[in-house]
């Protein structure tokens, strides 16, 4: 976790790399990866120390969240059954949600294990949902630790990112679903016809003939 002074820049992180992952996760795939290594690396090794050691959580947050940025780095080439894990584990979570009780690790890991065979059989498509939504996901939990909930803004501080889910909010949350949904599916379609879509692509080649 951070200190509680640093909740506030943890959140505005969560927005920021959200929103890129959300629009331009296919484009921008490296630097995504980088970025949420770093998030994910940085409350991962600043959760070791307690709340009094201030100074020593905010180096490890920075040391842990390079060595996190470059490990994701390290593994672009698998970058994609990565993804499609994260996403497979998300799903049965979400689903989870709906129900009592936490899903069994053996059912997190069949999902895990699923969801990165899919990814690398339908590569681009599963970067761009899993970049979307998974943007769309950080967003809705750095905005509603920055709107002030507690939980969240928990959740952008602690090393427990995951213990936010945008399907199951908290009362009075009601948006939260929504926004998360609508949010996904505009950053999916605006990668798929925009910037990282087949019509871009012709339009830039359309571009290069009209010049030559």
């Amino acid at each position: 976790m951070l200190p509680a002074a640093y909740q506030f820049p943890a959140a505005a992180v969560l927005v920021v790399g959200g929103v890129l992952s959300c629009f331009l996760g296919y484009r921008s795939f490296k630097i995504v990866l980088a970025v949420f290594g770093f998030i994910i690396g940085g409350l991962a090794a600043s959760s070791v120390f307690g709340e009094g050691a201030a100074t020593g959580m905010v180096i490890a947050a920075i040391v842990g969240g390079l060595c996190g940025g470059l490990l994701l780095l390290a593994a672009y080439f698998v970058g994609v059954a990565l993804v499609g894990a994260g996403v497979g584990v998300a799903t049965v979570h979400v689903i989870w949600t709906q129900v009592q009780g936490d899903p069994h690790p053996a059912v997190v890991i069949l999902f895990a294990i699923a969801g990165a065979l899919v990814a690398t059989w339908l590569q681009r498509y599963v970067i761009i949902l899993g970049t979307a939504f998974g943007g769309a996901w950080t967003v809705v939990v750095g905005a509603a630790a920055l709107m002030g909930n507690p939980a969240a803004l928990k959740a952008a501080a602690d090393g427990d990112v995951w213990v936010a889910y945008p399907m199951n909010p908290a009362p009075g949350q009601a948006w939260v679903p929504w926004a998360f949904l609508a949010l996904g599916a505009a950053g999916t379609l605006i990668q798929m016809y925009w910037t990282a879509g087949d019509r871009g692509r012709v339009v830039k080649k359309k571009v290069k003939k009209s010049e030559a």
